[in-house]
């Protein structure tokens, strides 16, 4: 049987505490393929901050995209970075240094924030949907219902419900005990794979990963289907053709981004039931953690016209700056150039 993690105390000596120690083991162990994983996943955070942060430049740049469409919609990037941010840095680390361990505090900590940022995209879209559901059906009373103050209410109440969900879990696994080495099959500390390798009995856990964050999930899920089948319904009335192409081109990009993320999670949940607590077991997670943060720029630019345009108008001005600071170097150069002319012919 496994030494478990455990506090042991003495009258002759203060309390000692054993912390466990954890390996993640990644995708794979293969020498050959380690330099191509590095490769891959580096490039993919790289597009993912980049684009992202394009999105959220973007936004922020032209008075165009100051709607509460793309409010949610910079926020929906920003949560992507964050998302990303929680688990591949560490991954390309253990691989650059040959190296698996993660303390058990760390270990804890990237579990808080993956279920953070998991929970708050999941509100984010449910608030996008409700969004166009107004926009689409009260076109009228849009400005008045999705008002700033009332936007950025939303966004404080998703991050108040996915911090509170998040530490409820978070604080349920900290009384569970560990091996003194747990061997993770996978390339981040997932919540579900550490009750599977817990020692003591999991059982409240698993029930509070049931009902709460089923309902959790299952909440904003809802939101999202009714408004569609209200936006569903609300455009088949719409007279003109045109009407109806433009309604469904608004809704295009966020229904593609709903498909991309519950598909992916849903994936993730079937697997997780039918393979066992084994390393390929953590491949379809690459799906849930890395595609829908990487996508979700691609899918906005290419399906939003004035998106594209603010990212053009972005990188335009950035290039003009960059060529302005040049030209500024050059002319300080020949500047200090003269001035050593004239201080030798003196």
């Amino acid at each position: 049987m496994p030494i478990a993690y455990r506090f042991t105390s003495s009258l002759a000596s203060r309390n000692v505490t054993e912390t466990p120690i954890f390996l993640l083991l990644g995708l794979t162990d293969d020498p050959e393929l380690q330099p191509i994983i590095f490769c891959l996943f580096l490039t993919v955070y790289l597009i993912t901050l980049l684009g992202n942060l394009l999105i959220i430049l973007a936004v922020v740049s032209d008075s165009h995209l100051h709607n509460p469409m793309y409010f949610f919609l910079s926020h929906l990037s920003f949560t992507d970075i964050c998302f990303s941010t929680c688990t591949i840095p560490k991954m390309l680390e253990n691989i650059r240094s040959q190296k698996q361990s993660i303390t058990y505090v760390g270990c804890m900590t990237q579990t808080f924030f993956v279920m953070i940022f998991t929970s708050l995209e999941n509100c984010l879209l449910g608030i996008m949907a409700y969004d166009r559901y107004v926009a689409i059906c009260h076109p009228l009373r849009y400005t008045v219902i999705m008002n700033q103050p009332r936007c950025t209410l939303l966004i404080a109440l998703s991050l108040l419900a996915s911090v509170s969900n998040s530490g409820l879990h978070a604080l349920m696994a900290l009384r569970l005990c560990f091996p003194l080495k747990v061997l993770v099959p996978h390339f981040f500390c997932e919540l579900a794979q550490l009750l599977k390798l817990s020692c003591s009995d999991s059982f409240i856990n698993t029930l509070l990963i049931y009902l709460v964050a089923g309902t959790f999930a299952a909440i904003p899920f809802s939101g999202i289907i009714f408004s569609y089948t209200q936006i569903v319904s609300s455009v088949l009335r719409m007279p003109s053709a045109q009407g109806k192409q433009k309604a469904f081109s608004t809704c295009g990009s966020h229904l593609s981004i709903v498909s991309l993320f519950y598909g992916t999670a849903f994936g993730v949940y079937i697997s997780s039931t039918v393979m066992e607590s084994s390393r390929t077991s953590a491949i379809p997670s690459v799906m849930y953690i890395v595609v829908p943060q990487l996508m979700n720029p691609f899918i906005y630019s290419l399906r939003n016209k004035d998106v594209k345009g603010a990212v053009r108008g972005l990188l335009s001005r950035m290039n003009c700056f960059a060529k302005n600071q040049s030209f500024e170097v050059d002319v300080f150069l020949q500047m200090i150039w003269i001035h050593q002319q004239l201080i030798c012919l003196q």
